[in-house]
């Protein structure tokens, strides 16, 4: 059995544990868009979500515990994200990397507490391990996406490559945040330029749309 501090959250199955267990979600979300992780406890939850200090402790056993379920309800919208169709439909491969990452932004722009959790100095482990399962589990989306609008047929390692791409992406985003605290256009210009210099390395300039 694993020994995360994230495998060991109390998942709520009642309607009012639920209802509990996102407003604490909400309480850390909105401590973490004014103050570094290192600084926030379970007590400092307790306060800001106007709740018992023993009630957390039903759900989370400490501050790392909190923050991988954060984590977690973070990637599964981003996922959500990336799964929306895009309308109208890309006419390249390079649109789609350029129109993904620009959708990124904005929702990680709108989400400060998201970019300090992801790309601050004092990201935990298990927060860390599970942003990368969530950049594998965005390149299989996107590998995805790209075979269904364009003939991939004589790409190899379609996937891999994409995941390379993603962390690119993620590297030009970490410089933007380390400096400016958010993501700018400017550095949203040099992730994609960067993005799909790579893959370019790669694949063809132009792809066959699918019939």
């Amino acid at each position: 059995m694993s020994d995360n501090q994230g495998d060991r959250v109390r998942q709520p199955q009642r309607k009012r544990g639920v209802a509990r267990f996102r407003h604490l979600l909400d309480a850390t979300e909105a401590l973490l868009a004014k103050r570094p992780d290192s600084d926030i406890s379970l007590a400092l939850v307790a306060q800001e979500a106007n709740v018992p200090l023993p009630s957390i402790y039903h759900f989370f056993p400490n501050k790392d515990a909190i923050l991988v379920a954060l984590a977690q309800r973070y990637h599964v919208q981003l996922a959500e994200l990336a799964r929306a169709p895009l309308d109208p439909p890309p006419e390249t491969w390079q649109e789609i990397v350029s129109r993904r990452q620009q959708s990124g932004v904005r929702f990680l722009n709108a989400h400060p507490s998201a970019l300090r959790l992801f790309m601050g100095a004092g990201v935990s482990a298990e927060v860390r391990t599970l942003d990368l399962q969530g950049n594998a589990a965005l390149a299989h989306l996107r590998a995805q996406e790209f075979r269904h609008w364009f003939d991939c047929s004589g790409v190899c390692e379609l996937e891999e490559k994409l995941a390379v791409s993603i962390g690119i992406m993620d590297g030009v985003w970490a410089i933007s945040w380390s400096q400016h605290r958010r993501l700018t256009d400017q550095y949203l210009e040099e992730s994609i330029r960067a993005s799909i210099a790579y893959l370019r390395c790669y694949l063809p300039e132009i792809l066959s749309r699918q019939s």
